[in-house]
């Protein structure tokens, strides 16, 4: 591949992940679905998914964690966004890692399980551990009162990474002709 090539072939990931954090943004802002008591979906993760699963593991979780710091920056500073930005690097590289395991499986029902598990885990670590654990540092609050106030969000982002995953599979042949 000549430089050129690999020139064009890097602005081109720039643009694409720069429209992938743009989505992630205006997903969160605009189609805020309550579900809990002052939470919403975040829908921005629907794009995050997406990413990790067609344009790859760095890929999505840059989205979601240049998405989400941007996100908390517009609409409360910076309060919230440490906590939020440092568990989304372990939810997208925890989901890219389970998607690209269950591409590996070919037996469909141990995939989705795969898949499942995965993205339980993820947002167990990335929202009930480290972001409670952040909150703990930063507001001196305990460990299981901020781990139980950050319970809904688990639940909410768990049931939109769930529902990604159809989206995903119908977009990833669009989004790999795109990155090709």
């Amino acid at each position: 591949m000549s430089k050129k090539e690999t020139m064009k072939n890097s602005i081109k990931r720039i643009t694409i992940n720069g429209i992938g954090v743009a989505l992630f943004v205006v997903l969160s802002l605009c189609l805020q679905v309550p579900v809990f008591e002052n939470y919403y979906l975040c829908l921005g993760y629907v794009v995050m998914a997406v990413y990790c699963y067609s344009a790859g593991i760095l890929s999505g979780t840059f989205v979601g964690t240049a998405g989400v710091i941007l996100y908390c920056i517009i609409i409360n500073g910076l309060r919230g966004m440490p906590g939020w930005s440092i568990g989304n690097i372990a939810i997208g590289l925890m989901i890219g890692t389970a998607f690209l395991l269950a591409r590996k499986v070919r037996q469909t029902a141990l995939s989705m399980g795969i898949i499942v598990v995965g993205i339980v885990l993820a947002c167990a670590v990335g929202i009930l551990g480290i972001k409670s654990l952040t909150e703990v540092i930063l507001y001196t609050q305990p460990f299981m009162v901020r781990v139980a106030s950050n319970m809904s969000a688990f639940v909410a982002d768990v049931i939109v990474l769930l529902v990604a995953v159809p989206v995903c599979k119908m977009l990833d042949p669009h989004v790999k002709k795109i990155l090709d």
